[in-house]
């Protein structure tokens, strides 16, 4: 009687999304503290040399050479086990978010592993572009299938919320949406992830911004411009799990790092967050939040582009930046790494309230 009566209270107390968030948050966030050390030292015996550090970063990388990497890996062992305790395990969003952090880290793994095996200072000796977007877009359409799945009946099928209350159905299309939402996201988080501490401080504005979301989504009348999306509650402690893993993993990543998460982590964390945005109807919202990853991307393929067409014209190749992505360009202008960290954190601040206005009164 009183075993029932307590797993009956206990089933009760963490019903509570913010209770499943709250406790999610705390055991991640011990995971990665308690077992961060350890985790280093096993990845300097095993690594031996660490991380190759690329010839297409400036010099000052260099003495960054024999940090370990794929510390990404722990980031989503600790998402993992606090999620499965408490999220509920009838509903399929936590389980779909979980899915992406797993597709697309094993992508990232298998990147990351052969260019500490080969140690290369060549980015071409992880997975080619081509065989890395060909995975992305196998993961994606598998998670786009599952996402629309769990949409309610009145919203319509492999549709696109907008801002201000339009929404309208994609078709096929939505899949070629899926891939630029969640693949994008991925690499984003993935060339962000270029200076100490960097991503993670980019990442937890975002993070907030899906929080709030979710809160809307769940919530009738709470936020006119959120959809409400009962399925979505399943998302509370997956998403206080994601917060409290980065927030911990910031202890050992911050300048000077003693781990790097690798391509492990952050296409992990860049396709969940895709995902989680696309649970939520909220893929607008998200992109805006995380403008200043935006920007990072967009100048690393502005570079890109601008030097092919311009040796193609010339044949010599320009260049618009000194460096790209965008955060080596003010390595370049002399910057210090913690200065350009801390003013795009500030802009990544900027971009998430922005991202906050808009799903209060768009």
């Amino acid at each position: 009687m009183l075993t029932s009566l307590f797993l009956e209270q206990g089933a009760t107390f963490f019903a509570s999304g913010w209770t499943q968030f709250a406790a999610a948050f705390g055991i991640a966030f011990l995971i990665v503290v308690l077992f961060g050390r350890p985790f280093i030292n096993m990845m300097h015996r095993i690594q031996k040399k660490g991380q190759p550090i690329s010839e297409n970063v400036p010099e000052i990388h260099r003495k960054k050479a024999g940090t370990p990497t794929m510390g990404g890996l722990l980031i989503i062992a600790a998402i993992i086990l606090p999620s499965i305790l408490f999220m509920p395990i009838s509903n399929p969003t936590g389980w779909i978010a979980l899915l992406s952090l797993v597709l697309f880290g094993a992508i990232g793994f298998i990147d990351d592993y052969r260019k500490v095996t080969s140690q290369s200072k060549k980015a071409a000796n992880g997975l080619s572009p081509s065989a890395r977007l060909g995975l992305e877009a196998l993961c994606v359409i598998v998670l786009a299938y599952l996402i629309n799945k769990t949409i309610p009946l009145y919203i319509p099928e492999l549709s696109l919320a907008m801002p201000f209350g339009i929404t309208f159905s994609l078709g096929i299309f939505y899949y070629l949406f899926a891939y630029f939402v969640i693949a994008g996201s991925a690499n984003a988080t993935n060339i962000t992830d270029g200076l100490d501490g960097m991503l993670v401080k980019l990442y937890m504005p975002v993070l907030v911004v899906l929080v709030v979301a979710l809160y809307g989504a769940t919530r009738i009348g709470f936020m006119d411009t959120v959809m409400f999306l009962p399925t979505a509650s399943g998302l509370y402690a997956v998403l206080g799990a994601a917060f409290g893993a980065v927030l911990g993993f910031l202890w050992f990543n911050s300048k000077p790092a003693s781990i790097f998460m690798g391509d492990v982590g952050s296409l992990a964390l860049g396709g969940f967050m895709g995902t989680v945005a696309m649970l939520l109807k909220s893929e607008i919202i998200m992109a805006i939040a995380a403008g200043m990853m935006v920007l990072i991307l967009l100048s690393s393929f502005i570079q890109t582009m601008y030097f092919k067409a311009s040796r193609k014209i010339t044949g010599t190749g320009k260049r618009v930046f000194l460096r790209a992505p965008l955060h080596h360009h003010f390595e370049e202008l002399g910057w210090p790494e913690t200065k350009i960290v801390e003013r795009f954190f500030i802009i990544s601040i900027l971009f998430s309230g922005l991202a906050l206005v808009l799903l209060k009164f768009a």
